[in-house]
């Protein structure tokens, strides 16, 4: 028997040119290794995944999907307001029109004095915030879908269909008219058109001392 040193421990047999911590490094499991085997994903769990991500993509379409059909919802609502507001704010000035023609008819006659001059501007005024224009002048060309001709006659002074004499103010409310202007409209003299072109040609030829003689 041989007897043992107080204290002393076996050790692990070590390489020469090796340090005991790198024994111990050997001899004790790495850790965060992955068991053998587990290197492969598994498939279900793949499978799943992908059906998460599909389900995922097809709620972000939905989300999006929606979210443009209530944009659209809410422009349309704000369309239709605005439309509705200007039908019955154009109703209402149509019905007040009479009034107004009324209030011109007075002033013309000197006849818009006093109170009764005080509210019809007041009128006049409210109506015009409201976007109430007046058109229609004497001199410019008649054109149809603004005009309504009441007269008709000829005249030698103009050069195309013109409004004369404008009997009734036509209104409109921005691009909208409501009443059209009525009005007395002229037309070239039949036959004069080709007399002042002969007498303008007669004129240049004057001017230039007549046709050349043989």
């Amino acid at each position: 028997m041989t007897e043992e040193t107080p204290g002393f421990e076996e050790k692990p047999d070590v390489p020469s040119g090796a340090t005991p911590d790198d024994a111990e490094s050997k001899a004790a499991p790495q850790e965060g290794a992955a068991p053998a085997g587990d290197g492969a994903a598994d498939p279900g769990l793949v499978a799943q995944l992908d059906q998460v991500r599909t389900a995922l993509g097809e709620r972000t379409a939905d989300l999006q999907r929606l979210q443009a059909e209530y944009q659209n919802y809410r422009r349309r609502v704000e369309r239709d307001r605005i439309t509705v507001k200007e039908i019955a704010i154009a109703n209402l000035l149509t019905e007040l029109l009479p009034v107004i023609d009324d209030i011109g008819r007075a002033r013309e006659h000197g006849e818009l004095v006093g109170g009764f001059k005080s509210v019809a501007e007041s009128l006049e005024t409210v109506a015009a915030k409201m976007g109430l224009q007046a058109f229609g002048k004497e001199g410019e060309p008649f054109d149809p879908t603004i005009h309504e001709a009441l007269m008709h006659s000829y005249a030698p002074d103009v050069t195309e269909t013109t409004c004369v004499a404008i009997l009734q103010p036509g209104y409109r409310i921005g691009e909208r008219t409501i009443r059209p202007a009525r009005v007395a409209v002229a037309e070239p003299q039949p036959g004069a058109q080709a007399v002042k072109e002969e007498s303008a040609e007669a004129a240049d030829d004057k001017e230039s001392g007549g046709p050349d003689e043989g």
